[in-house]
């Protein structure tokens, strides 16, 4: 059965789409994968997956009817069970049932997991995006801003799209900051936000950033650390 999974975050710049192009490392090995970049008009995951030269078609054709899945979809040139559907470079007309003849559409071709990078904040395309989705990550920091953000982000998803699994990611923990009263501890996060935390990445943000300024892919090292998701 196809799970649809919604990564999404209150405050931008929590380190969300370096968690989502590391997430696929982290599921299982033979799991069939598809990729949507929901960042209308910012979108980058092409670029962080080194696809840039292979999307051609973006995940609103799809669900706007123009083009099937099977001929939008982009394959990675080394994982040949992950697929990408990028972001198209407006804000289009979309529709709940377009959204869910996609999902349908994913299903039919065999996936496994249907991944959704969503857009930073509450925008509207949000609404879209989550209503195919069963489930959620909320990615933040330990910094009040970032978990208020993610406490309003995680009961909009409850409240408005009845997505009830929702698990948050602390990513650029500080140990240091955090035993000097500099920066909030991951109970105080917990406890602020609601939710329950998956994993905390005290790292993930330099593996990220080295790996993108070589515009390489995420290092094996930090994806792997993904996997308890």
């Amino acid at each position: 059965m196809l799970k649809v999974i919604l990564v999404a975050s209150g405050k931008g710049g929590t380190g969300k789409t370096s968690l989502y192009s590391g997430r696929r490392r982290g599921s299982r090995s033979l799991a069939k994968v598809l990729l949507i970049d929901g960042d209308c008009g910012l979108r980058n995951l092409d670029i962080v997956l080194g696809m840039s030269d292979r999307v051609v078609y973006s995940f609103a054709d799809v669900a706007g009817g123009a083009v099937p899945l099977a001929d939008a979809m982009a394959c990675h040139p080394d994982m040949k069970t992950l697929y990408l559907l990028t972001a198209p470079v407006a804000l289009p007309a979309l529709s709940e049932r377009g959204m869910e003849q996609l999902a349908v559409q994913a299903e039919e071709a065999g996936f496994d997991y249907l991944l959704i990078d969503g857009p930073a904040g509450l925008p509207a395309e949000l609404s879209f995006l989550a209503h195919i989705a069963t489930q959620a990550i909320i990615v933040t920091s330990t910094d009040r801003v970032c978990v208020r953000g993610a406490e309003r982000c995680a009961r909009k998803l409850e409240e408005e799209y009845c997505i009830q699994r929702i698990r948050m990611v602390l990513n650029r923990v500080r140990p240091q900051l955090i035993s000097h009263g500099k920066s909030g501890n991951i109970d105080d996060a917990m406890d602020e936000a609601g939710l329950p935390c998956s994993v905390s990445c005290p790292r993930m943000w330099t593996s990220f950033r080295a790996a993108t300024a070589a515009g390489a892919f995420m290092p094996s090292s930090t994806r792997a650390r993904l996997a308890p998701l």
